[in-house]
């Protein structure tokens, strides 16, 4: 049973919830503006890539992708061959997607196996889901040989909130991703159940993908003909959890609803959005959220996975049908053809040197706050 109604908001989330009742966040209208260049120079990308990517923790699913032991799904997203796993215990891992005999790719494909134990299909080398090489054909051809020295490379993995993070770097530090946690478990991001998910080939810089999740400006606009009714223009509140943003904006509904200290009527209420450093975004529907994974592959291109998480398994025909909607709404419209869309067409735009800066309201705020940090984390 889905627990979330029984949790209450977090401090934090109330405090954001507070100011949305008063009106949303009072600011001084400031004008600020970022260098194209963030999007266009291919320099700039490979120190993003090698800095944020190469030694940052990341979100790579949501726990919901592994319900049960005994499960794997093979993930080439951040352009390498990974493989995420749940062994016997219930433990995520992320392992390196490659047998230690010869190199071989372990698992095809990118869908789920259930299996107690992995076989490469080249020479048999069998491993558990825990990465130790349990068996091979022929031990007599290897005399002396160390299993216990070839398991699996397994990656830096932090499972917290409802998240399954990982890291390139040993050294990466998951202070932060814990803290996160705390809020996750809130609305028991981790009780969810996937209902789907599908990964976006989108031409455009990944950091336009996190622009459009870290301002309310375009809500109205862009998607008028969609969700932007239901939302008050330009009433939202934000605060920093570490180098993580965390935003609020408010539907059209009575203030004492903001102020509720139960999830069902905060949540309809109001829409949170998570944005984690350096790029995953995770919106908190009234019944169902979206996870969004960034990984980028080029200066002008980012893949963008998107999971759609919901209470429980559909159980009847109506069920289904409601959030079939829910998904073609949001992933196939909202998401890709609006979102992901308006970024590629920026994409052209800022490629083409038409302009040298972008321009910021008082309402995108949230973007110079992440390009900050973005431009502290590359320096430091």
């Amino acid at each position: 049973m889905n627990v979330a109604a029984k949790i209450a908001p977090t401090p934090g989330q109330l405090a954001l919830a507070k100011q949305l009742a008063e009106g949303g966040a009072r600011r001084e209208p400031t004008i600020t503006r970022i260098d194209a260049a963030a999007y266009t120079d291919p320099a700039r990308y490979a120190a993003e890539r090698e800095r944020l990517f190469g030694r940052r923790p990341l979100v790579i699913a949501p726990s919901a992708l592994l319900p049960e032991p005994g499960m794997a799904v093979p993930h080439d997203g951040y352009g390498k061959p990974l493989l995420v796993t749940r062994d016997r215990e219930g433990v995520a891992h992320v392992f390196l997607n490659v047998c230690q005999h010869r190199g071989t790719r372990l698992v095809e494909g990118g869908e789920m196996v259930c299996a107690s134990k992995l076989v490469c299909p080249y020479h048999a080398w069998t491993y558990g889901l825990d990465g130790k090489l349990l068996a091979l054909p022929r031990t007599d051809a290897f005399p002396g040989l160390d299993k216990a020295a070839l398991g699996l490379k397994r990656l830096p993995t932090r499972e917290a909130g409802g998240l399954i993070w990982f890291a390139f770097d040993e050294s990466a530090d998951f202070a932060e991703p814990d803290t996160l946690g705390h809020d996750f478990d809130a609305f028991d991001l981790a009780g969810q159940h996937l209902f789907k998910r599908r990964t976006h080939d989108v031409a455009a810089n990944w950091k336009l993908i996190m622009d459009a999740f870290l301002e309310s400006y375009h809500v109205q606009r862009l998607h008028a003909a969609t969700i932007g009714p239901f939302f008050k223009d330009g009433v939202a509140s934000g605060d920093l959890i570490g180098s993580h943003q965390r935003s609020a904006v408010g539907r059209d509904v009575e203030a004492i609803e903001c102020a509720a200290e139960d999830w069902p009527t905060l949540r309809r209420a109001i829409t949170y959005t998570y944005q984690m450093f350096p790029a995953t975004i995770l919106i908190v529907s009234p019944d169902y959220m979206n996870l969004m994974t960034l990984m980028p592959r080029a200066v002008d291109r980012v893949l963008v996975e998107d999971f759609m998480l919901i209470p429980e398994p559909p159980a009847t025909d109506k069920a289904l049908t409601h959030w079939e909607k829910s998904w073609n709404l949001l992933d196939g419209g909202v998401f890709g053809a609006e979102d992901f869309r308006a970024a590629a067409l920026g994409q052209e735009g800022l490629m083409s040197g038409a302009i040298d800066r972008l321009t910021l309201g008082g309402l995108e705020g949230g973007i110079k706050v992440f390009h900050d940090a973005a431009e502290a984390a590359l320096i430091g």
